[in-house]
């Protein structure tokens, strides 16, 4: 019995679909959404370096939103368009494990990162005269490293958590990439510690995230109402916007699937679910941040000229 489970060292990932006549259009489809992800991200992140205007603790945490946005993307999608392109469904136990780890490095730190841009806008919309003294360069330096620090650390527990367990009955994973809940199904080692593991983890890390978005948020409104110039007040209702759209598709999905969803996120719907968020939200943002905001505009026309 143990030589069996000593075997199984590669995984079949299902995909999408195993419809061969879909494979095709959804290879385009899934590429020109993967360039399109990398042009907007890897394009604003560019934006955000050349102009020395938008140099400021607003901007480096979207550059850096971003880049984990243009990581979480890159994670998952490649692997999607070699399955459409060649039917190379097969995936190693080593790969499959490095790329959770690198998906859940990124998504973790975009939570902590987009608590951050929650903070920078509660302090420079509540305490706007103390806002360079507040959110100084070490403290934008101290959030970045500590939201990567904090993804690094939880990616490395939960693929340790994996190597406990053993793969003997089924090797098909009924998923598009490689999520330790599809895994733990298929493993032969009870894996309620791991089930544990990472309803607690999802609890303290989306739930507690999350809370602190909302909490910033909320004395943000109260100031925003208490705002006497019109124009003023437009404007940070139009950041705030964008911040809560962006906040609201992330966490609503990632709620649904890690603390919701349980082990049963290998059904159609749990599918549709992960591609929202690994695929469709980092198409989103740097659309969703850019598009009604003026000095990112106003960056990009200059670099045109």
């Amino acid at each position: 019995m143990e030589l069996n489970r000593t075997q199984l060292t590669e995984f079949v990932l299902r995909g999408i679909t195993d419809r061969s006549g879909l494979q095709v259009p959804l290879f385009l489809v899934f590429f020109l959404i993967y360039v399109i992800t990398m042009v907007g991200n890897l394009g604003l992140i560019f934006l955000i370096w050349k102009d020395p205007h938008l140099h400021t603790p607003m901007y480096i945490f979207l550059g850096n939103l971003a880049f984990a946005d243009a990581c979480t993307s890159s994670s998952v999608t490649p692997k999607m368009l070699m399955k459409f392109s060649n039917k190379n469904d097969m995936i190693s136990m080593g790969e499959c494990f490095a790329q959770f780890y690198f998906f859940c490095l990124s998504v973790t730190a975009e939570c902590f990162i987009l608590v951050a841009m929650a903070y920078d806008r509660y302090v420079a919309i509540c305490n706007p005269l103390l806002y360079v003294v507040v959110m100084s360069n070490r403290l934008c330096i101290q959030f970045i490293g500590v939201s990567y620090l904090i993804g690094l650390l939880h990616g490395l527990l939960h693929v340790g958590l994996l190597f406990r367990l053993t793969f003997c009955s089924s090797n098909v994973i009924d998923y598009f990439y490689c999520d330790i809940l599809p895994l733990y199904r298929i493993s032969c080692t009870d894996p309620s510690i791991n089930v544990l593991v990472a309803f607690i983890m999802g609890i303290l890390i989306q739930v507690s995230t999350f809370m602190s978005i909302i909490v910033s948020y909320v004395l943000v409104l109260f100031a925003i109402l208490r705002t006497k110039s019109e124009s003023g007040r437009n404007k940070a209702f139009s950041t705030c916007s964008s911040h809560l759209s962006s906040v609201s598709l992330f966490y609503g999905t990632l709620f649904i699937i890690y603390v919701l969803s349980g082990s049963d996120t290998d059904n159609y719907q749990g599918k549709m679910y992960s591609l929202f968020y690994t695929i469709i939200i980092p198409l989103l943002n740097p659309f969703i941040y850019s598009l009604r905001n003026k000095e990112v505009i106003g960056a990009l026309r200059k670099l045109r000229e």
